[in-house]
């Protein structure tokens, strides 16, 4: 059958199937996705034994605090102690924000943080968590290279000089925090601003090799087609991601600027442009990712919890947009952005802003997507000398390919000139796809009707249903030169197959796909209608004639 197939044709089925192969293997075989399903195993098991965070160290033994032994074999790349963590580890300090709170617990470390935003709620109601309480690693943690003196650290608790913060407006308040060691104090001088950041100070009174982690990525979004793990600007500015299930764990990045420890809409970063970092990667059993920065004995970072809201980012620094992942598309997904919050400047509503863009675009690759139309309307006209070539060159296919490169020529058709704007319209697709799946902004955003977040999947499936159809009518209305039945039954069932795929996608990718579509009916009825003019002039001239 594929050799029946005409060039055309094979290039149409080879997008398509790349197109296929993409949806497939982000929805259902990414590394998330193995994540996702053991996420209740893992969680269960973190929760009883520590020891899944598997962090490189050297064989050692540590102690409990019921005064068991548990013994602790892993590669160790950076020897970083990997501590047996009490439970329950009371709260010190709390600090209140207008848009946060959060929670420092004895050891040191940030035990909870709630994003206190409406349009960030959980579809319980409840707000976010970025900490989660199921991993053992927190922000702000801070972990040995020497194992004795880790455990130590993990069993003697911290001093605060106040227990509560309340920041109003946009002020910014300071708590220190102490934590006296056999052979050393560490001291944490934390100012907390309202907006999220932080500055963090850390000193030792005697040096001993220590490292800090912004903690494990928060765990809100239980999806599996976007990205959560790692994100690193290193040295040279160019951008690292790992992902869940990717760690190696004995990752080095030397001179890197920011650490991020992301999932869908939340990031906890920890990040110094002026004096660079050195972060350690290690990894817990199920290889994601562990991030540690490497301590000097007075070392100045500043950090950042919250949402991955491009406005809030750009405000505090605007490299920390760097940390807003759209994947490999980002070259093109980040202006796409820009484009797309411009328009949302002016009309004020994200879904007719979708529905912008999308005629924006339409406009600009009008030349194209019409040229390919035309090539595709002639290439109809010219199917039946098409199949009576191949039928009189049967076996003989270089001289079948001959004479239909000589009928393209004669007749100024272009085989190819219905696949180059569908190869362009697949890049934008997908920059538009990651945009929209990834971007916080759309958490919430109302439409129309029932549709009040356009970052989730339509509950009716109206939008889906409307895609396909459109789908559907595009196809019928859409001239085609196939010259194999099975082949054309199988196109005819990709609307249905892609009205499967975006069921489960966000509404407003399913609306921008939607309102395409309808472009492409009305351009092709266009196109269709010029065709017909033509063919009825050229049959009435040969009437007159004969």
């Amino acid at each position: 059958m594929i050799d029946n197939l005409t060039q055309t044709q094979r290039m149409v089925l080879a997008l398509v199937l790349s197109f296929i192969f993409f949806i497939v293997w982000d929805f259902y075989f990414s590394p998330q996705k193995k994540a996702l399903a053991d996420v209740n195993q893992t969680i269960q098991t973190n929760a009883q034994n520590s020891s899944n965070i598997q962090a490189p160290m050297s064989t050692t033994t540590q102690v409990a605090s019921n005064g068991n032994q548990t013994a602790l074999t892993t590669t160790n790349p950076i020897n970083i102690a990997s501590p047996i963590v009490p439970s329950g580890a009371k709260t010190i300090t709390t600090i209140n924000a207008k848009n946060y709170k959060l929670t420092i617990d004895e050891l040191g470390r940030i035990s909870k943080y709630e994003v206190l935003k409406e349009n960030f709620k959980n579809e319980d109601g409840s707000y976010p968590n970025l900490v989660s309480p199921e991993f053992n690693l927190k922000p702000l943690e801070i972990r040995f290279k020497d194992a004795a003196l880790n455990n130590e650290a993990f069993s003697q608790s911290y001093e605060t000089d106040i227990k509560e913060i309340n920041l109003d407006g946009n002020n910014s308040q300071t708590v220190i925090l102490k934590q006296k060691l056999s052979v050393t104090e560490i001291t944490k001088k934390i100012t907390f601003n309202s907006n999220g950041t932080y500055k963090l100070q850390i000193s030792l009174t005697t040096p001993h090799e220590f490292f800090i982690t912004p903690g494990f990525r928060p765990n809100i979004e239980a999806d599996m087609y976007t990205f959560k793990g790692t994100l690193i600007v290193k040295s040279d500015g160019t951008i690292e991601t790992i992902e869940d299930g990717d760690a190696e764990g004995n990752e080095v990045f030397m001179g890197a600027s920011i650490l991020s420890s992301n999932d869908k809409y939340y990031t906890s970063t920890i990040y110094s442009f002026d004096n660079r970092i050195n972060i350690f990667m290690s990894k817990d059993s199920e290889d994601r990712p562990l991030p540690f920065i490497k301590g000097n004995q007075n070392m100045t970072l500043d950090g950042y919890m919250g949402g991955k809201e491009y406005d809030k980012l750009h405000s505090i620094d605007p490299r920390l947009t760097d940390t807003i992942e759209y994947g490999f598309f980002t070259f093109m997904a980040k202006p796409v952005f820009l484009f797309l919050k411009y328009i949302h400047s002016i009309l004020g509503n994200w879904g007719w802003s979708i529905v912008a863009i999308t005629i924006i675009i339409r406009f600009v690759l009008y030349p194209l997507t019409y040229k390919g139309m035309v090539s595709m309307n002639r290439l109809k006209e010219l199917s039946p000398k098409i199949k009576e070539i191949q039928k009189q060159h049967k076996g003989e296919p270089q001289k079948m390919n001959a004479k239909m490169m000589e009928l393209y020529k004669k007749n100024n058709a272009n085989p190819m000139g219905g696949c180059l704007p569908m190869l362009l319209q697949i890049p934008v697709f997908f920059a538009i796809y990651r945009v929209l799946l990834n971007s916080i902004e759309l958490k919430h955003a109302e439409w129309i009707g029932w549709y009040t977040d356009l970052s989730v999947m339509d509950p009716y499936f109206v939008l889906p249903i409307l895609m396909g159809a459109s789908m559907y009518w595009q196809q019928r209305i859409t001239p085609t030169n196939f010259t194999d039945p099975m082949q054309e039954k199988i196109m005819r069932f990709l609307p249905i197959i892609f009205t499967f795929f975006f069921m489960t996608f966000p509404a407003g990718l399913t609306l921008y796909w939607f309102v395409n579509n309808l472009f492409s009916v009305a351009q092709q009825y266009y196109v269709n209608s010029i065709f017909d003019k033509e063919k009825a002039r050229k049959e009435a001239v040969n009437n007159v004639e004969s």
